[in-house]
């Protein structure tokens, strides 16, 4: 459920620059109930879920009310912290300070101060961003650097997920590069700006098993296929959106 108004108040008062995010993601009921129904369907009690990039926390609050246990991923300081105070007395919630990629080791994360949900690890996603209508403002005006591990590493250590959501800001390819083995279901973001990437993250998959696509624009919780499609039609699909679109996270199914 949505967060009390009083405790989203004192979270702000901890991190007064993920005001917006604190409102936007734990603020609303309706988008949480939709959210819930959306997960429902990949998660059940005794699931485990992998949230790579969970900024504030809000699919970490999902996942659990489906009954998942959840191996969340966030690098950056100020979330994890914000993270680790939401859900202080979960004990189904493990929290890495990591950046998830091909490879372990380390990387450098841009930060965008003023909205920490577009910070990235991607210099293109970077270069895509500047200029691009929507995106006007938008600034990165630090680096740090954090450490990462794979998919791969986070499944030998945590188990086999029954979902992993990667929502990275243009890094999505390269998370999927450190997984070697499909999985039952998974998700990863996709812009407008970077279609590219949203391609690269289906060849990967695709490659991994016989998967079925479908798609949410937004925040909106709503697929847009009443049955999963391949790989290429979904590429099609998302070749066809208008820039306006924007992102929307694409859904992966292994069709058993």
């Amino acid at each position: 459920m949505a967060l009390p108004v009083e405790h989203i108040t004192a979270l702000t008062a901890h991190w007064p620059h993920l005001k917006r995010s604190f409102e936007v993601y734990h603020g609303d009921q309706a988008r949480d109930d939709a959210m819930d129904a959306l997960y429902a369907t990949f998660l059940k009690p005794g699931s485990l879920a992998f949230d790579v990039g969970s900024h504030v926390g809000d699919r970490i609050g999902s996942f659990r009310r489906c009954g998942a246990r959840v191996v969340a991923l966030e690098p950056q300081p100020d979330c994890a912290s914000a993270i680790r105070l939401i859900f202080k007395d979960d004990a189904g919630v493990t929290l890495l300070e990591n950046a998830c990629g091909p490879k372990a080791g380390e990387l450098t994360l841009h930060v965008n101060s003023a909205n920490p949900t577009v910070s990235t690890a991607s210099s293109d996603f970077l270069k895509a961003a500047d200029g691009a209508a929507g995106w006007e403002g938008q600034i990165w005006d630090r680096e740090i650097a954090v450490p990462v591990t794979t998919l791969d590493a986070l499944i030998a250590a945590h188990g086999v997920p029954d979902f992993v959501k990667i929502d990275v800001e243009g890094f999505e390819a390269d998370v999927l590069a450190g997984l070697s083995r499909p999985i039952p279901a998974l998700s990863f973001e996709f812009t407008t700006i970077q279609r590219t990437v949203a391609y690269q993250c289906l060849s990967i998959i695709a490659t991994l098993g016989p998967y079925r696509f479908n798609i949410a624009l937004g925040e909106s919780q709503q697929l847009a296929f009443a049955q999963g499609v391949s790989a290429d039609a979904m590429a099609d699909h998302i070749r066809a959106l208008p820039h306006e679109a924007n992102s929307g996270d694409v859904y992966a199914v292994l069709d058993r």
